[in-house]
């Protein structure tokens, strides 16, 4: 049974050892995240993000972290999905369908109009989910990226 959670600081080390996964996945180094990082973003006096784990038992299963934006329309606040990442001996198995739904819940918490995500063009199966789900995607805004 797939439960959903938000990460606390005992999660430090998973979160760092599934981060390393995730920058394998997209052909990185499996290095583990910083847990000194992790703990400012997360946990610190202003947390950039949060994240929510996906627990059979004792076993992380996956991933997800999200942020607010504002504005999103007018002066409505949107939640901004930024990873989802389901171990492989998990996928297929509805972790990232439960990583939706609690999505979804915590943005109508946050009073949220709307959840908002990318994905990469080169990951079908990622996009095969979102479709799959009743996502659309949208046209009419081109992605940046600005090293500081």
């Amino acid at each position: 049974m797939v439960q959903i959670s938000a990460a606390t600081e005992h999660d430090l080390d998973v979160v760092a050892e599934i981060l390393g996964e995730i920058e394998a996945y997209y052909g990185g180094d499996s290095t583990p995240g910083d847990t000194t990082q992790i703990r400012s973003a997360l946990f610190g006096d202003r947390p950039a993000a949060s994240v929510l784990l996906a627990r059979d038992g004792e076993d992380v299963l996956g991933f997800a972290s999200y942020t607010f934006l504002w504005p999103a329309a007018g002066a409505e606040t949107s939640l901004y999905l930024k990873e989802l990442y389901v171990r492989e001996p998990a996928r297929r198995r509805g972790v990232a369908g439960a990583f939706m739904e609690a999505l979804k819940a915590a943005a109508s918490e946050a009073g949220c109009s709307r959840i908002e995500w990318t994905a990469d063009r080169d990951n079908p199966p990622a996009l095969e989910f979102y479709a799959a789900y009743g996502a659309v995607p949208r046209d009419g805004k081109v992605f940046y990226r600005l090293e500081p």
